[in-house]
């Protein structure tokens, strides 16, 4: 374990000192995109900038619907209800390994959901866990509660790739049609491949918890400044009507009402289950969030906060889109897909999809807005092998979440809750990765 923790420790002083802010990220991908293609596909200067500009543009609704997951699971989050159960959850263990392993579960299973959720509940499920069981190592508990965003987001209903091309609408819609979920993120290939994903770190989790003597403990001092979200207060004496309506739950109920009614009538009209996409998953956890915060002052202070957290999807979602435009507008996708046809087979495809994604999420952490650069080439290069397409959605979906396990991006808001610096959980995570990698490689390589 101690030549792994140094090996960990390295890596994150790597990370620290070569990789660069998403945003620099971004700049220096726009920068070898443009060089692409006009070296290797030899594109005109002006097509090239006029490309690159325009695209910026071209992917505003993806933008707001990945900006939505984030916003509706923090809010969510937020809610009185929501608090209650954590705390409830966090009574159940009976031994540091036993916390450590429903962190785990409970973070995967709530990334499921929606990551968002998954980060911002589980930094929370953190704090009340750490309070009642101060002998759980303190570092492995952190590590486990960003299991999910490394395990299930991509493969559940906040999966911004198969929720995107079962939209009807998406920007890919001409090239490939609307793909439902049950061809993607509820086939029996993803549902199984989720739970032995689960199945495994939950284990590992389990088994990591090192002996009494081993394991560091929460500081008090941490403890105390892990504090919780705190509602605005009711104002004294005659309330004014705005005053009234803003701390009544007359709104909150309508609006909630009216959400699940038209949430129950699309989902009747159009197959159930099967309906669902961005949109709609986002409608209702908007819907579920309105309806659970009670009153529009509450709702509006857990907005705040939850808007605190938007600025690197804001700021990094139109330059992915502009690097989208230089693929679509210079020929640059077919080049990238002649090569993936040559390295690839029938069979290998997806698997190679996966690892590769992976590598290329890695460096760009997007949750998801890389898509739209590679599935063009991606796909292009699947149809030339005959490969089905929801093949090639899932194996992006899975290496586009696989590295986040070791990888800081996602990581900072989860950190800058619990006290901690990823260097000090890397080193679990870092056994993860290792154990999870080669599940759900050879998964691709048999059924993907």
């Amino acid at each position: 374990m101690e030549t792994l923790v140094r090996l960990a420790e390295g890596l994150g002083r790597f990370s620290a000192r070569f990789v660069p802010s998403a945003f620099a990220i971004a700049v220096l991908l726009t920068l070898l995109t443009m060089a692409l293609a006009l070296g290797w596909v030899g594109a005109a200067p002006p097509l090239v900038l006029d490309a690159w500009g325009g695209g910026f543009w071209e992917l505003l609704t993806f933008s707001m619907q990945m900006a939505l997951v984030m916003f509706t699971g923090y809010l969510l989050a937020l809610t009185a209800p929501v608090k209650a159960l954590l705390e409830w959850v966090a009574r159940l263990p009976r031994s540091p390994r036993s916390a450590t392993a429903l962190m785990a579960a409970v973070s995967m299973a709530l990334a499921y959901f929606n990551w968002g959720l998954s980060l911002v509940a589980s930094a929370m499920l953190v704090r009340f866990i750490a309070r009642r069981r101060p002998d759980v190592d303190y570092r492995l508990l952190v590590a486990c509660a960003y299991f999910g965003l490394g395990a299930t987001w991509h493969a559940g209903l906040s999966a911004s790739a198969p929720l995107l091309v079962a939209t009807p609408g998406h920007f890919l819609e001409k090239q490939l049609g609307v793909i439902s979920i049950d061809r993607t993120l509820f086939s029996p290939f993803n549902v199984g491949l989720t739970l032995a994903a689960v199945a495994l770190l939950t284990a590992l989790a389990w088994a990591l918890h090192p002996s009494p003597e081993r394991t560091v403990r929460v500081e008090p001092a941490v403890l105390e400044k892990l504090g919780d979200f705190v509602p605005p207060e009711k104002p004294q004496g005659r309330l004014s009507p705005a005053e009234w309506l803003d701390h009544a739950w007359l709104l909150n109920v309508l609006f909630g009402v009216l959400g699940l009614a038209w949430l129950a009538r699309h989902l009747w009209l159009n197959g159930g289950w099967k309906a669902l996409n961005l949109n709609v998953v986002n409608f209702t956890f908007l819907t579920l969030a309105v309806l659970l915060h009670g009153t529009p002052a509450r709702l509006l202070k857990a907005s705040e906060e939850a808007g605190s957290v938007l600025h690197g999807i804001v700021l990094q979602f139109p330059l992915y889109a502009g690097i989208y435009g230089i693929f679509k507008a210079t020929g640059l996708t077919d080049r990238i897909g002649e090569l993936f046809v040559s390295l690839s087979t029938q069979q290998t495809f997806p698997a190679i999809v996966y690892l590769y994604s992976g590598v290329v999420n890695y460096f760009v952490p997007s949750g998801g807005s890389k898509w739209a650069i590679e599935a063009p080439y991606l796909l292009d290069a699947a149809g030339r092998l005959g490969v089905a397409p929801e093949k090639v959605v899932l194996a992006y979906a899975w290496g586009d979440m696989a590295t986040d396990l070791i990888q800081p991006f996602w990581a900072l808001p989860l950190l800058a809750v619990a006290r901690l610096e990823f260097k000090d959980i890397l080193g679990f995570l870092l056994v993860a990765f290792l154990a999870y990698l080669p599940l759900v490689t050879l998964g691709f390589f048999l059924f993907g």
